[in-house]
C-alpha cells in the first residue's frame, strides 16, 4: 500500500514536471518563428511577462517544497516558500491589472502598490537565495534599501527624494522599462530563453558521455593525458550548457578522479575542471546566456558577438592546455597510453552522437549568417535536433528522454528567472539613483590619465561584485555601473561590454568565492580555496586576455571593436599572444625544459606583458627579451645535460 508521503512525492514530481513542460511550450510558442500565414506569438506583452512569471514562480515554489528534507528547519523553509509564491502570483496579478489598464504616467502610486511590489521583490530574493545562494540576493536587498534611503546617504552617495512610495512601486514592479519584470527581463525571455531549452536538449539526448569517450581516446598519448581530455571534453561540453558548475558537475566526476590518478594533486585536478568548465560559457557559438543579452545591450548581432570572442576564447583553452604541459614536466608526469583507465574506448556510435552537436550548432551558424534572429536560428536547431536525436538508441528505445530534457530546460530556466528578477531590482536601483554616472566620475577622477589602471579599477569592481553569482547576473550588473565609465576612458561599447563579460566569467574560480572551484573541490578532495587559487592561476589567461584586446581591439576582429582589420597585423598579434602564453603558462609553473630561477619567472612574466601591450616599441623590447630568455635557457640545459652526462 502506498503510503501518504510516497503519493505526496509523487504528485508533487508531475506537478512540478508538468508545469516546467509548460513553462517551456508557453515561452518558446511566444517567439516562435511564423510557419506561412501561421503564428503563435509574440502574445501581448504585459499578459505574457505576467502569466509567464507566474508560471515560473510556480516551478521554484515547488522546487523548494519538493526539496524538503522533512526536518523542522526544512519545514519551515517549506512553508516560507509558498507563502512567497503565492504572495509573488498576487503581485503578478496586480502588475497585470494596473500595467495593462492604467496610464503609468497619469496614475499615483499608492502605499498599496509599493507593498505588492516589495512582497514581489521579497519573493524573488527568497528564492534567489535558496537557489543561487546569498551573494546575488544581499545585492537585491542593498538595492532596495539604498532606493528607499538613497536620499539620506552623505556625499555622491546621496540621491534626489522623488518620494519613497512611488520610487518602490514603479521601480520594483509596474514598470515596462525597469524592475522584476522590466527590459532586462523581455531581454532574457526572448534571447536567451530558446538557448536554455536547446541547451537542456543537446544535454538529454546522450551526447555528453560520447564527448568525453572522445577526449580521452584523443588526449591518451600526451602527458597530461586526463587533463587535457577535460580541458576538450569541457569546452565541447560548455558550448552546449554554458554553465561553470554544470559544467564541472557534468564532465569532472569523470575527469577529476582520473587526473589525479595520473599523479596531478587534488588541488590542480579540481582546478584544470574548474577553469576549463568556466572558459565554456566563452566558447562560440552558443556560450552563455550572458553573450545573448550582451548583444542586446552592445546593439550588434550576436554573430558579431561569436566572431569577436571566438580568437580569445582559443587563446584561452590553448593558454590551459599550455598550463598542463609544463606541470607534468615540473613533476615529471610522462606520456603514456591511458586505454585502461576507467573510460570506455569510443565506439563507432559515439562519433555518431557527434552529429547532435555540431549538426545544431552548425545550423545555428549559417543562419546567423543568413541574418535570422538568435531566436529563431535556435528554435529552428532545436526543430531539427528532435528528429536527428533518434540516430542514438538510446534515445530510440526511451524518446521519454525528449520530454524530460524540455522539461528540464523550464526548470533551469525558471531558476536563472529568480536570479534576474533580484539583478533587476538592482539595475532599478542603479538607475534611479545615478550610480553609474557618480561611478564613472569617480574612476575618472582616480584614474584620468591611466587606460590601464582604470581597466584594473573595472577589474577588480567586476570581481568584486561578481563574487558567487552566476555568470549573467554578474555581467549585467558590473555591466551596469562600469561601462559608462569604461566608455568615457575611449574603449568602443562592444571591447568594453567584452571585458566586463570576461572578468564576470572568471569571477567563477576567483578566490574567496569561486562558485566553480569550490563544487570541483567536493569531487576532487582538494581544498576549496586552495582549488580556486590553483583554477585562477591555471586559467590565468582569463584575467590576461581582457586587457590584451582592450589595448589591442584588433584581436576581436571584428569593425565594431573601433579597428580597421589588417591581416598581417592581425596575424602578428596571434603570434605574440601565442609567445606571451607560453611565456606566462612556464613561469607560473615554475618550469620548462628544468626549473626556473626566480629571476627568470619575472623576466618572463614581464616580457610577455610587453608582448601583450600595444605599439612597435613594445613589441621589440618583448621579442628581445624573450629571444633572449629562451637562448639563455636552452644553453644552461644543455650544460646541465651535458654535465649529467659527464657525471
Amino acid at each position: 500500500m502506498v503510503s501518504l508521503k510516497s503519493f505526496t512525492s509523487r504528485t508533487l514530481y508531475w506537478l512540478t514536471s508538468a508545469l516546467c513542460l509548460a513553462v517551456t511550450v508557453y515561452g518558446l510558442a511566444n517567439v516562435m518563428p511564423a510557419i506561412g500565414d501561421f503564428r503563435l506569438g509574440p502574445f501581448e506583452m504585459v499578459f505574457f511577462r505576467a502569466s509567464f512569471f507566474a508560471l515560473c514562480i510556480l516551478v521554484v515554489t515547488l522546487g523548494v517544497i519538493r526539496g524538503s528534507s522533512g526536518s523542522l528547519g526544512d519545514r519551515i523553509l517549506s512553508v516560507m516558500a509558498a507563502i512567497c509564491g503565492l504572495g509573488m502570483l498576487w503581485s503578478c496579478w496586480s502588475f497585470y491589472q494596473v500595467s495593462s489598464k492604467l496610464d503609468e504616467a497619469m496614475f499615483l502610486f499608492g502605499a498599496h502598490e509599493m507593498w505588492i511590489a516589495l512582497i514581489a521583490a521579497a519573493g524573488a530574493l527568497f528564492f534567489c537565495w535558496r537557489i543561487w545562494g546569498i551573494p546575488v540576493a544581499l545585492l537585491g536587498i542593498f538595492g532596495i534599501a539604498y532606493m528607499a534611503t538613497g536620499h539620506h546617504w552623505p556625499g555622491l552617495l546621496q540621491t534626489v527624494n522623488m518620494g519613497v512610495t512611488e520610487t518602490l512601486a514603479q521601480n520594483l514592479l509596474y514598470s515596462l522599462d525597469s524592475g522584476i519584470l522590466g527590459s532586462t527581463f523581455s531581454i532574457v525571455i526572448t534571447t536567451v530563453f530558446p538557448f536554455i531549452i536547446l541547451g537542456a536538449v543537446l544535454e538529454g539526448v546522450g551526447a555528453g558521455d560520447s564527448m568525453i569517450r572522445i577526449a580521452f581516446s584523443w588526449m591518451r598519448h600526451t602527458a597530461g593525458g586526463p587533463a587535457h581530455a577535460a580541458v576538450l571534453s569541457s569546452g565541447l561540453f560548455g558550448t552546449v550548457s554554458g554553465s561553470a558548475v554544470g559544467n564541472v558537475v557534468g564532465t569532472g566526476v569523470v575527469t577529476i578522479p582520473m587526473i589525479k590518478k595520473r599523479g596531478f594533486t587534488p588541488n590542480f585536478a579540481g582546478a584544470v575542471e574548474a577553469a576549463a568548465s568556466t572558459g565554456g560559457q566563452i566558447m562560440p557559438p552558443i556560450m552563455g546566456a550572458a553573450a545573448l543579452v550582451m548583444a542586446d545591450f552592445v546593439g550588434v548581432s550576436y554573430l558579431t558577438i561569436i566572431i569577436a570572442v571566438l580568437v580569445p576564447a582559443i587563446a584561452y583553452y590553448g593558454s590551459l592546455f599550455a598550463m598542463i604541459v609544463f606541470e607534468s614536466r615540473r613533476l615529471g608526469i610522462k606520456a603514456e597510453d591511458t586505454a585502461d583507465n576507467g573510460v570506455e574506448q569510443p565506439t563507432r556510435q559515439d562519433y555518431l552522437n557527434l552529429l547532435l552537436i555540431f549538426v545544431p550548432l552548425g545550423l545555428i551558424v549559417a543562419l546567423l549568417i543568413m541574418g535570422l534572429s538568435p531566436s529563431g536560428a535556435s528554435i529552428s536547431a532545436l526543430a531539427l535536433l528532435f528528429p536527428l536525436s533518434f540516430i542514438n538508441p538510446e534515445v530510440r528505445q526511451q524518446p521519454v528522454k525528449l520530454i524530460k530534457s524540455l522539461c528540464a530546460g523550464g526548470k533551469t530556466f525558471s531558476q536563472l528567472l529568480m536570479a534576474i528578477a533580484a539583478v533587476s531590482i538592482v539595475i532599478s536601483a542603479l538607475s534611479v539613483t545615478g550610480v553609474p554616472l557618480k561611478f564613472g566620475i569617480l574612476l575618472s577622477s582616480m584614474v584620468s590619465d591611466s587606460l590601464l589602471l582604470s581597466l584594473v579599477v573595472a577589474a577588480f569592481c567586476c570581481i568584486v561584485l561578481g563574487m558567487g553569482m552566476p555568470t549573467l547576473p554578474a555581467y549585467v550588473t558590473v555591466a551596469t555601473i562600469a561601462i559608462p565609465a569604461m566608455q568615457q576612458l575611449g574603449l568602443e561599447p562592444l571591447t568594453a561590454h567584452m571585458f566586463v563579460f570576461f572578468i564576470a566569467v572568471a569571477s567563477a574560480i576567483t578566490p574567496p568565492v569561486a562558485i566553480a572551484a569550490f563544487a570541483a573541490a567536493s569531487i576532487s578532495g582538494g581544498g576549496p580555496i586552495g582549488t580556486s587559487f590553483q583554477a585562477s592561476k591555471v586559467g590565468i589567461m582569463i584575467f590576461a586576455i581582457p586587457f590584451t584586446f582592450a589595448f589591442n581591439p584588433l584581436l576581436l576582429t571584428v569593425a565594431d571593436a573601433g579597428v580597421e582589420f589588417s591581416l598581417l597585423s592581425w596575424l602578428w598579434l596571434l603570434v605574440k599572444l601565442v609567445i606571451g602564453i607560453l611565456l606566462v603558462a612556464s613561469a607560473l609553473s615554475g618550469f620548462d625544459k628544468r626549473a626556473l630561477k626566480l629571476a627568470e619567472i619575472l623576466l618572463r612574466l614581464v616580457a610577455a606583458c610587453f608582448l601583450f601591450a600595444p605599439g612597435m616599441f613594445m613589441d621589440q623590447i618583448g621579442v628581445g627579451l624573450t629571444l633572449v630568455l629562451v637562448l639563455w635557457h636552452r644553453r644552461s640545459d644543455c650544460k646541465l645535460y651535458r654535465m649529467k652526462v659527464t657525471g
